[in-house]
């Protein structure tokens, strides 16, 4: 009988690891605290794909910006003055953590998981049929007849490979941007530096108040929501069990192993147990005795139905830190990153800030534009560092962990559970990710 995973967190992280595990004939199900209609961070984000998006939350500079806009509820990066002695080592662990040689080290291994999780979005938007390495199904009822070829495209999500703008006001944004050109083509991203007249040339679908823009052409977009839901149908189809609204409780173990996990209604055996939790994972955590520290960064989102004006590309305000997404006829507009703790409240100041600074890039866009239209939010999972978690660890030979991706998570998605799925498998992930260990902070 093929082996059984258990996967607590239902978000992009823990479908895509499902989806692969699944792939690979592999039993697997799927606990998430909400139900199966929330629309949590993996579907209101910005819907991108960042391959230039190589250097982690944690890099110089980033620790006087926060100082400088910490008073201010409005900024881009706002963290809630607490008291919270998880916040403080966080944020000790950040600080240690934002040097160059941190940034030096994670650049290449953000590039390789960036580029070969495109790949593998490619792949799902695709449709070629491949044979099942497995040669079987989770179960006789999961779809064609087992050992039949499956097709590699999950159907269509919107993947759009036009490349990103970070669009910049002033010149001397433009001018720190064109460095970090030079650094991104020195790395293999492709990153060409554009004079307004030529960045409106490439986008003449909204007018533009800009001084320029860099330009990355491997960077795409695709709309969550339709990703989300083509993930979930196949991971239906091959076998993958769901249980919604289900809160784990407790955990069993024997010895150095993990035998069920424990919720208000039932308990689940398997043989390996995967924590894709996002924000709630040091919740679950800390139950088994780890240490995984880590803060919940809400973002927002405002997605108009019928914009005034609609890009072709997707794009970034610089200056403003905001993400610009053109998903089918609408635009989603979103960003900010608010540390507050475990707290899904909306804070208007925060959607006011993101309202304010579209008229500054899109000077034809006005707050009215805004009227009525409800914002979104999500938490979004950011350890000290900003890379991810991906691995096994050494407490349990039975228990990996797939969390902690930031704003990376829609991007970083496929390539994390394909690299989940072989390290279940018991093979050597494809990618080196033994700087990525849950075990880093132990």
């Amino acid at each position: 009988m093929a082996r059984s995973i258990l996967i607590v967190g239902g978000g992009v992280i823990g479908l895509c690891t499902a989806y692969y595990a699944a792939r690979r004939g592999l039993r697997v199900t799927v606990l998430d605290r909400a139900s199966a209609d929330h629309e949590g961070c993996s579907y209101g984000n910005a819907g991108m794909i960042v391959p230039s998006h190589f250097v982690p939350l944690a890099a110089p500079g980033m620790v006087a910006l926060g100082l400088k806009w910490m008073w201010n509820p409005e900024s881009p990066f706002y963290i809630k003055p607490r008291l919270d002695a998880e916040l403080f080592n966080w944020a000790w662990k950040f600080w240690r953590a934002a040097n160059a040689g941190h940034v030096a080290r994670s650049a290449p291994l953000l590039r390789d998981l960036s580029f070969a999780s495109r790949a593998c979005f490619e792949e799902l938007a695709g449709g070629a049929p491949v044979s099942d390495p497995a040669g079987a199904r989770n179960s006789a009822d999961a779809g064609p007849e087992a050992g039949a070829p499956l097709a590699c495209g999950i159907g269509d999500f919107g993947l759009t490979q036009r490349g990103l703008l970070m669009l910049c006001q002033t010149q001397h944004s433009l001018d720190d941007e064109a460095k970090f050109a030079v650094r991104a083509n020195a790395l293999g991203v492709p990153a060409q530096v554009l004079d307004a007249k030529q960045t409106a040339a490439l986008d003449p679908g909204v007018r533009m108040d800009i001084a320029g823009a860099v330009y990355f052409p491997k960077d795409c977009h695709l709309t969550p929501q339709r990703f989300m839901a083509a993930l979930k149908a196949q991971c239906a189809a091959l076998g993958v069990k769901f249980c919604w609204g289900t809160d784990v409780t407790d955990f069993m173990q024997h010895g150095t192993r993990i035998t069920s996990v424990k919720t208000l209604a039932d308990e689940f055996e398997a043989d390996e147990f995967v924590l894709c939790g996002g924000a709630w994972s040091p919740l679950v955590a800390r139950e088994l005795g780890l240490k995984l520290p880590m803060q919940a960064g809400k973002g927002y989102s405002l997605t108009l139905p019928q914009p005034r004006q609609l890009p072709t590309l997707c794009s970034i305000f610089t200056e403003a830190r905001l993400a610009v997404t053109p998903m089918g006829s609408s635009l989603r507009i979103g960003g900010t990153m608010e540390i507050a703790g475990l707290n899904e409240e909306i804070n208007p100041r925060r959607v006011q800030g993101i309202i304010k600074a579209v008229p500054k890039y899109f000077p034809d866009f006005t707050p009215e534009d805004f009227a009525g239209i409800a914002p979104w939010r999500g938490l979004r999972p950011c350890s000290p560092d900003g890379m991810p978690y991906v691995g096994r660890t050494a407490k349990f030979t039975n228990l990996s962990v797939a969390t902690g991706h930031a704003m990376m998570g829609l991007s970083l998605g496929p390539i994390t559970g394909k690299l989940m799925a072989e390290i279940l498998s018991g093979e050597a992930p494809t990618i080196n990710v033994s700087a990525l260990s849950p075990d880093r902070y132990a």
